[in-house]
């Protein structure tokens, strides 16, 4: 792949720029009953109408509404960190707009695109949490899904190390022509590409496409053990991140309570999971794990203490309700002498 190495220096300049589904998460608790009598996969993220999500909404208690999408919470934790760090996602001049300019700019990430003036209604995505910590996620796209290659930002995509895209644009044809230009800009700059295979379902969507995609453009893969198992339709996980770990220049694979594998330049690295008091809501963890190892390797750090670094971040976002840290980053990992 094209620049992997080339990245790996003390931070100077931009580090990751994120593209990605520009959503407002709406995080509500529930039990099994509510999962079942909506006929919802426990587990899973479906794409959902106006309609479908005008009636999960009205029947929730007391909702959290902060601002999500799965790439756009990797920069805010890389931003927490203490990275410099930009965002590319599509948002309506509406109030759910204006907060999720507001959340990233309060993080501290660079955010200026325009908001849209037509179109529809900025996206959402209704996270339902069940007492066993596990998410079932219900996505309206909305404007996101609009996101086309002429609202990109070139200059911005390719003045930093790494463009960090997730697998959810695939499900919106202009959008998913807005990665492919974004992912070969990148490399035509000699820039790295990192790409998340973001979701199970999403996965086997469009695995021949991610399989390609993965194969030409991208250098750093993250996925989970059950997402990189489907994209090489095995049920052998060692076997899928090896054989991951032949195309790419550095695979991450978050493993759940087993912490994650790492495989770089043929070499695999386990690394743990840093230990949860209570797991509340697991929304983000991945998002997270990527964010840590994004700044721990632009930091210059071995793939282990960025693993660490990974592994720090998730367990944070999983110790509370929500897809973002509440706390600094940056002083957590002083801390644990990360830095």
């Amino acid at each position: 792949m094209c620049g992997y190495l080339g990245w790996v220096t003390y931070l100077v300049g931009m580090h990751v720029v994120g593209v990605g589904n520009a959503i407002v998460d709406v995080i509500a608790t529930v039990d099994d009953a509510f999962i079942t009598k909506n006929g919802l996969v426990k587990g899973s993220m479906d794409l959902i109408d106006t309609e479908r999500a005008v009636s999960l909404y009205d029947q929730l208690d007391n909702p959290t509404e902060v601002g999500g999408g799965s790439a756009a919470n990797t920069i805010v934790g890389i931003a927490s960190l203490g990275g410099d760090v930009a965002y590319i996602g599509k948002v309506r001049n509406d109030a759910l707009g204006e907060s999720f300019r507001d959340d990233l700019r309060a993080a501290g990430v660079t955010y200026d695109m325009p908001l849209a003036t037509e179109g529809e209604p900025t996206a959402r995505s209704i996270v339902l949490t069940t007492p066993d910590a596990e998410r079932t996620m219900n996505t309206f796209l909305g404007v996101s899904a609009e996101l086309a290659p002429a609202d990109l930002d070139l200059d911005l995509i390719t003045s930093a190390d790494v463009v960090y895209c997730e697998g959810y644009l695939y499900d919106a044809p202009a959008a998913k022509e807005a990665i492919r230009l974004a992912m070969s800009s990148a490399q035509e700059a000699g820039k790295s590409v990192a790409f998340t295979l973001s979701d199970l379902f999403c996965v086997d969507r469009h695995r021949a496409e991610f399989a390609d995609l993965i194969a030409n453009s991208v250098d750093i893969l993250f996925a989970n053990d059950a997402e990189i198992c489907a994209l090489y339709e095995t049920d052998d996980v060692d076997g899928a991140i090896a054989q991951a770990g032949e195309i790419c220049d550095l695979v991450c694979v978050t493993r759940g309570a087993d912490g994650s594998t790492i495989v770089s330049g043929g070499t695999r690295t386990d690394v743990p999971a840093f230990p949860v008091d209570k797991v509340v809501d697991t929304t983000g963890a991945g998002d997270l794990y990527a964010a840590g190892v994004l700044y721990g390797r632009a930091l210059g750090h071995d793939v282990e203490t960025a693993g660490k670094f990974g592994s720090l971040a998730a367990a944070e976002v999983i110790s509370h309700m929500g897809p973002r840290p509440l706390v600094s980053l940056a002083e957590l990992a002083s801390e644990h002498k990360l830095t």
